[in-house]
C-alpha cells in the first residue's frame, strides 16, 4: 500500500468525485481510477459505490479513510521532524487537550518558545480525554493536557499548577440563579447536561464520583457533551443546566447564562502528559524542557522525575 495511492484515495473520498479529485491531484482520471481499482484488489474489498456523477464510500471505505488520515498525519509529522534536522531548531509540536482555562498557561509558554525559536510551529487538537489519549497512543500527538478524573497509568506527567472549578451553567431565568452555590440536592430538580468524561467515571473512586455519590439514578441527565460550546447552546435553548467547568464560556456580566460553583467545592486537577518511552523531535524535546522548567516542582511523582533526563 503506497502513500501516494492513499493520498489519491483520500482525494476521491473528500471530493466525492473522480473528476474533481483528478484535477486537484494533477493526475488523469483514467490513472486515478486504475490506481484505486488496484487498491481495492490489494485489500480485497470494495471501497467505493460508483454512481453516474459521484462516488461514495462503502463501510470498508469509511474505515480506510480513517486509517489513511491517521497514516498520512504520521507521515507528515515524520517528514517535518526530519526536515528540521541539521538546521536551526524548528519543526512541529502537536498538543491535544480538553477545554480548560489552564490552556492559557500553555499558550503563554508557546509564545515564549516562539520568540526564541520562531521556526517551531504548534498544532493544537481539542477533544475530551478519550480523544486525546487515543491520539497520543497512536503517535499523532506529542503531548496531552488531561483534566481529571482520568487514569495516567500509561503516561509520564507533570501536574499543572491550576485547578478547574466545577459548577452549574444555567439560564438567568432558572430558579437556581438565586443560590450562591449548588448542592447535590439542588441537581435533583433540573434536567442536566453532563460531561461524557465525568459521567463515565461516576462508577470509579475519584473526587467527581465522591461528590455525586454512588446512586446517580435519581439524576435527570438529559444529554451529555464532550466540548462545552454546544452544551452551552443546549442550555440557552432550555434543554437543561450544564454541569461544567468555570471560565470556558462567558457567564460574567450581562448575558443569557450564568455560573454557580458546586457545594461542597469540586475541583479537577490538570496534567501535562506524554507516552512512556516517547521519542521526541528536537522541537518537542525543547518544549518539554521548557515545561519542566516552568512547571516541575519537588513533589512530582518518581515516575515523572525519572521519565526524562536532560
Amino acid at each position: 500500500m503506497e502513500i501516494r495511492v492513499l493520498r489519491y484515495f483520500l482525494g476521491v473520498a473528500k471530493t466525492g468525485s473522480m473528476t474533481k479529485a483528478a484535477r486537484l491531484l494533477h493526475v488523469t482520471q483514467p490513472t486515478l481510477s486504475r490506481q484505486l481499482q488496484d487498491l481495492e484488489e490489494e485489500l480485497d474489498q470494495k471501497l467505493f459505490i460508483r454512481g453516474s456523477h459521484a462516488v461514495s464510500l462503502t463501510p470498508e471505505g469509511m474505515l480506510l479513510r480513517k486509517r489513511a488520515e491517521e497514516i498520512l498525519d504520521i507521515v507528515h509529522k515524520t517528514e517535518s521532524e526530519f526536515s528540521a534536522m541539521g538546521r536551526t531548531v524548528g519543526g512541529d509540536v502537536y498538543i491535544g487537550g480538553g477545554e480548560t482555562e489552564a490552556m492559557r498557561q500553555i499558550a503563554q509558554l508557546i509564545q515564549e518558545v516562539r520568540q526564541d525559536y520562531p521556526e517551531i510551529r504548534f498544532h493544537l487538537y481539542s477533544g475530551n480525554a478519550e480523544d486525546v489519549m487515543e491520539r497520543l497512543d497512536r503517535g499523532l500527538l506529542d503531548f496531552g493536557i488531561l483534566i481529571q478524573p482520568v487514569s495516567l497509568a500509561k503516561y509520564h506527567f507533570i501536574s499543572l499548577p491550576a485547578k478547574d472549578v466545577w459548577g452549574l451553567i444555567m439560564r438567568r431565568d432558572c430558579p437556581l440563579v438565586r443560590k450562591k452555590s449548588i448542592t447535590r440536592q439542588d441537581l435533583q430538580s433540573v434536567p442536566l447536561i453532563c460531561s461524557q468524561q465525568a459521567v463515565q467515571h461516576l462508577s470509579e473512586k475519584n473526587p467527581y464520583s465522591d461528590w455525586f455519590g454512588k446512586d446517580t439514578a435519581d439524576l435527570n441527565i438529559a444529554a451529555t457533551y464532550n466540548l462545552i460550546y454546544n452544551a452551552a447552546l443546549m442550555v440557552e435553548e432550555g434543554v437543561g443546566c450544564a454541569v461544567a467547568l468555570d471560565k470556558l464560556i462567558h457567564t460574567k456580566g450581562p448575558g443569557d447564562l450564568c455560573f454557580r460553583p458546586l457545594n461542597p467545592r469540586l475541583e479537577s486537577g490538570l496534567n501535562f502528559v506524554w507516552k512512556k518511552d516517547q521519542l521526541f523531535s528536537r522541537a518537542a524535546e525543547l518544549f518539554l524542557k521548557r515545561i519542566y522548567k516552568k512547571f516541575s516542582h519537588e513533589d512530582q511523582t518518581d515516575s515523572t522525575k525519572e521519565s526524562y533526563h536532560f
